[in-house]
């Protein structure tokens, strides 16, 4: 798999699951997505100590977060015109 290859959403989400970065070429306004792994940890800044006591334990699973072509960075979740998409490919800048 390369960035000049193209595949569909199944391909694109078990590179997603290795660690790689994937995004489509119709994608104006996105650079790529990723797979932020889950973790365990003790809240001790903002924005969580605004709604938990500080220490108390979080379990943050894994998702899948969006990287804007402005550098910005949320959580998303495909369309069924991502899921149908064969234009997914491997982004490796």
């Amino acid at each position: 798999m390369d960035s000049n290859t193209d595949f569909g959403f199944s391909t694109a989400l078990e590179a997603l699951k290795t660690g790689k970065r994937v995004g489509r070429r119709e994608w104006k306004n996105a650079r790529f997505v990723f797979l932020v792994q889950g973790s365990e940890f003790e809240v001790s800044r903002a924005p969580l100590n605004e709604f938990f006591a500080e220490g108390t334990k979080v379990s943050y699973r894994p998702h899948i977060d969006m990287c804007g072509t402005d550098g910005s960075i949320g959580t998303w979740s495909p369309s069924m015109v991502d899921i149908m998409a064969n234009d997914w490919y491997e982004v490796t800048e």
